[in-house]
């Protein structure tokens, strides 16, 4: 898939970096996470991208070559950006903001003491940040992505079979969505993220706790893995709750959807529809200035208002976040968490995913995208949202 971005879009991306750059009383900010290449450039390459409060940025490339840009140098090693510094008659930087977030700590120090040891600054949480805000083409990017999403969602009925594993039909769902232009991949940020596509819950796995930072966790297929789907048999009676990657387009979207193995106990049904109802609740109520904290704190207090405190997010280790920021990566800022500060800015998207565990049934409700507007929020991933009985 071809991407093709504006030109204008970087241009503003570049200044907003600029900015954070001249409010640090920094000398440059260098850039080396691929998701932030990729913001910044359109394209992905190994090296480093080294940008000014003023002037075009330059790229140190280490592979691969041929790269298409204005100011590229070809560099093995960080040791060689001294000198070309020198040909574009900028001094060697004494302050210098990088993601420290990601970079490894060997990278860093060997890349300080290539520059003439200059003071680090990290710069990975305020690149988030301006991240969190998207542009008119990044939100269009993501209503593309949620609307392929939910042609996705609405085959996995087709695709059970009576007798199927949760890993089974897992499969069956990925090959629908790499047929549709799923890169494949999760792309999340930090430590204790790893997963593949998303997850398949079924039954009690739903209760498994997991060392993944993800709101369910699940066994996994192995001990080098445990998270998501284990390869139990999806039974009668029981419900399973599907939660892929929408990875169509570089801007993402997230959604969950629940179906229940032949007739679900009532237990079940009005669960789920407490879920639904919250999403409702969010769809009317929530607009720029809300906080987030507020978003989680109705959450919870209506869980408990229908006796559902003990299921929610959760049984044996229970989510302390109702619902994350998302765009590139699938966890952006902001969190919707009780301690959170962040309040809710037109531009921002957002997941919203109040899930109950049953114990005994499985995993029940819904997560919708939704993307914040000057008067309200939009629901963007427009698919059925009753627990679907197959």
């Amino acid at each position: 898939m071809t991407i093709s971005i504006m030109r204008s879009e970087f241009e503003s991306r570049l200044r907003k970096i600029q900015n954070v750059i001249g409010e640090a009383q920094a000398d440059a900010c260098i850039i080396t996470s691929p998701v932030n290449l990729f913001y910044l450039n359109g394209f992905i390459f190994d090296g480093y991208m080294y940008i000014r409060p003023e002037n075009e940025p330059v790229l140190f490339v280490k592979r691969p070559h041929g790269v298409k840009a204005e100011n590229v140098f070809y560099i093995r090693k960080p040791e060689q950006m001294p000198e070309m510094l020198q040909q574009k008659n900028f001094p060697l930087p004494e302050k210098i903001l990088v993601e420290a977030d990601s970079m490894v700590f060997s990278s860093a120090v060997r890349l300080q003491n290539a520059l003439g040891n200059p003071q680090l600054i990290n710069v990975s949480a305020k690149i988030r940040e301006l991240r969190s805000v998207k542009s008119d083409y990044e939100l269009a990017q993501m209503r593309e992505c949620a609307a392929i999403h939910t042609t996705v969602y609405k085959e996995i009925p087709g695709l059970y079979r009576e007798g199927m594993t949760d890993i089974e039909l897992q499969i069956e769902i990925e090959r629908v969505m790499r047929l549709h232009g799923s890169m494949g991949i999760f792309r999340a940020f930090g430590e204790n993220m790893d997963i593949f596509m998303g997850s398949l819950l079924a039954g009690n796995n739903a209760q498994t706790a997991s060392p993944y930072d993800f709101a369910l966790g699940g066994r996994g297929l192995s001990p080098l893995l445990p998270i998501g789907s284990s390869g139990v048999k999806l039974e009668k009676g029981t419900t399973f709750m599907v939660d892929m990657a929408g990875n169509f387009r570089p801007w993402m979207s997230d959604m969950s959807r629940t179906f229940a193995i032949g007739k679900a106990d009532k237990k079940a049904y009005d669960a789920h529809q407490v879920s639904m109802e919250m999403n409702h609740w969010v769809s009317e109520n929530v607009k720029p200035g809300t906080a987030c904290a507020a978003i989680y704190d109705y959450s919870l207090a209506t869980a408990k208002k229908h006796g559902l405190e003990s299921y929610f997010m959760g049984t044996k280790q229970q989510a302390r976040f109702v619902g994350h920021g998302l765009g590139l990566e699938i966890n952006e800022p902001p969190v919707l968490t009780p301690r959170s500060r962040e309040i809710l800015q037109p531009g921002m998207a957002f997941a919203y995913e109040p899930k109950f565990v049953l114990p005994g049934i499985g995993p029940v409700g819904i997560e919708n995208t939704f993307i914040v507007e000057q008067n309200g929020v939009e629901n963007i991933t427009l698919c059925e949202e009753k627990l679907i009985t197959l």
